[in-house]
């Protein structure tokens, strides 16, 4: 089952039109992308699952702390709990896996390049869920129980409550244009991190 068809699913359809129907439709090929690489991995094995989640941090870490230089958490009320930079590196500390940061977006992110950047780390809470099932059938314990990431928000409807509040944003076209941008290069992020492993 591909990730895209995930951020498809009728119960995760809040708010399709406006911009975030936008942001669907724009990055649908950068997504695509991103599944194809991901759908190389077999993540019910040790090796192959610490690869993703060294790729995963190596795009997830520069990106965090890209929009904690932003001040996110004056936008987001809720940014400490979204943040899942140490859910990471717990489990990667519990596989021997290390992480090789890519390096800080070269901007500095605007309020709507900020909700461009979330709409991917945000949605990909989508395809976690999904992956959190192919993991928890590895035969090796270690990978079973190296799912913080993956479980990282679980039953508090994160997808969701950001939905709401990017609904709410109020944009400009030039606004969105930025935000589209931005969800791009994140995407484009953990695609190189991905082909690197």
């Amino acid at each position: 089952m591909s990730l895209a068809a995930i951020s498809d699913d009728p119960l995760c359809a809040v708010g399709t039109g406006g911009i975030r129907g936008r942001l669907k439709v724009t990055t649908a090929a950068d997504h695509h992308a991103l599944d194809e690489r991901l759908s190389q991995l077999d993540l019910t094995t040790t090796a192959h699952y610490r690869r993703f989640l060294c790729a995963s941090a190596a795009a997830l870490l520069p990106l965090e702390e890209a929009l904690d230089n932003a001040g996110v958490a004056l936008v987001i009320d809720d940014w400490a709990e979204r943040r899942r930079t140490e859910a990471i590196r717990a489990d990667l500390a519990d596989l021997d896996g290390t992480i090789v940061a890519m390096g800080l977006p070269m901007r500095t992110l605007d309020r709507p390049a900020l909700f461009g950047t979330l709409y991917v780390l945000e949605g990909s809470r989508l395809g976690a869920a999904y992956l959190l099932r192919v993991v928890t059938a590895s035969a090796d314990p270690r990978v079973r129980r190296a799912t913080r990431y993956l479980r990282h928000g679980t039953g508090l409807g994160l997808w969701r409550s950001f939905l709401a509040q990017l609904a709410r944003e109020r944009t400009q076209p030039d606004d969105e244009e930025r935000m589209i941008a931005s969800a791009r290069e994140a995407f484009a992020m953990f695609a190189k991190a991905m082909a690197a492993v």
